[in-house]
């Protein structure tokens, strides 16, 4: 059941950062010049990495990697609709 809440969130984390990439706001255009210094393939790599580690926690039977990955979930929500709905 872990594995399976870990694998939602992931996804619901890269369609967020995908949004915050793709948003019209200033503060997302910083973000757009170091995705094209560093690359985008190099940003969600970084986001793949997280969730590949929570996966393996979890797989490996550690229960708190979901609650962990909820927290991460979370504050990744959290910023993206402060983005997103130009409140930031």
């Amino acid at each position: 059941m872990a594995f399976i809440i870990i694998f939602l969130l992931g996804i619901a984390n890269f369609a967020l950062h995908r949004a915050v990439l793709e948003s019209p706001h200033p503060r997302s255009q910083e973000i757009g010049k170091l995705a094209a210094r560093f690359g985008r393939r190099t940003m969600l790599a970084a986001e793949f990495a997280v969730l590949l580690a929570a996966l393996l926690m979890a797989a490996s039977g550690w229960t708190f990697a979901v609650w962990a990955y909820l927290g991460y979930s979370l504050l990744n929500g959290f910023a993206a609709w402060l983005i997103l709905s130009r409140r930031f």
